[in-house]
């Protein structure tokens, strides 16, 4: 691993597949390493620990190439106008540093190539798959900008179509990948939580997931129905709490402060205009309820 100097070379001499790879061979003869001393020490499941700490290596690894990677592009910035990583300035190109030329075009795609496939080598982790996607975005600007001024018989035109074809593919798959993970991981953590205000703060970040990936492909239809649910987990997690407040106060003869909170969570269920299965069913429970209280203060 090699960090960048003022003379603009890559931030990392070593591959990113390659690095991938490297990264997860140490962490499983860790988990070997680990295993084996723990076996011998009587632990009664030393494949836990083991897998705990082989985790830890493999993320740790994913970090810290991150946070190099970072430090080194912004040191490389200092010196010079940014350029997609792999990308060299040729003396040639002095006049216009930014021209996709030919050959510049080509080592961009093939850079795109490379951290694709080793986003997919670690396919779990979302944080491979986001900057590829970055990295496709990046390059869609520029050749978009790029064919804006091109004309029509330069021999650079097939190539940045070309090009321009291949890299939307790359980004639609891997920010499709990414906004997938992120849910994953966020709606699971939701459901985990037991505060009601830290589940929506999850819920919440995950819709932001998924709004970030609709602004690029705002007709995809994966996207638009996790959206929907994940607002429907929003909805949710607010009128079971109101429920279940309620429930309690009605139990303890508070028939006021229970009719309250019931009406809130109705307001709620319907207060963003969304039909759905779940939330007729919600709603209509909670009218029941409502009904019930009213019945029981009638017969008092």
């Amino acid at each position: 691993m090699k960090t960048a100097t003022g003379n603009g070379r890559r931030p990392f001499w070593l591959p990113a597949s390659n690095y991938y790879v490297l990264a997860f061979a140490i962490s499983t003869a860790f988990f070997f390493l680990v295993w084996g001393i723990l076996h011998d020490g009587g632990e009664e499941m030393p494949w836990a620990t083991a897998g705990v700490s082989a985790s830890f290596i493999l993320i740790a690894s994913v970090v810290l190439r991150e946070l190099i990677l970072r430090r080194a592009n912004r040191n490389i910035r200092l010196q010079q106008r940014p350029l997609i990583p792999g990308v060299h300035r040729q003396s040639s190109d002095h006049q216009n540093p930014e021209k996709l030329t030919l050959e510049r075009n080509a080592a961009i795609l093939t850079e795109i190539q490379k951290k694709s496939d080793a986003a997919n080598v670690l396919n779990r982790l979302s944080a491979g798959h986001r900057e590829v996607f970055e990295l496709c975005g990046e390059y869609m600007c520029r050749n978009e900008a790029e064919l804006k001024t091109i004309t029509p018989g330069s021999p650079r035109l097939a190539a940045l179509l070309r090009g321009r074809s291949a890299v939307a593919e790359f980004h639609r798959y891997h920010l499709l990948k990414w906004a997938q993970l992120e849910v994953q991981v966020l709606t699971n953590q939701a459901r985990e939580l037991e505060d009601p205000e830290d589940q929506k703060k999850s819920a919440k970040a995950a819709l932001g997931v998924i709004d970030t990936a609709l602004r690029s492909y705002p007709t995809e239809e994966s996207l638009i129905e996790s959206q929907e649910l994940l607002r429907d987990m929003v909805v949710s997690i607010s009128v079971s709490h109101w429920v279940g407040q309620a429930e309690r106060a009605a139990y303890e003869g508070n028939y006021a402060v229970a009719r309250e909170l019931y009406r809130d969570a109705l307001f709620h269920l319907g207060r963003d205009n969304v039909q759905s299965e779940a939330r007729e069913l919600a709603a209509n429970r909670i009218k029941a309820e409502l009904e019930r209280i009213r019945g029981g203060e009638n017969n008092r």
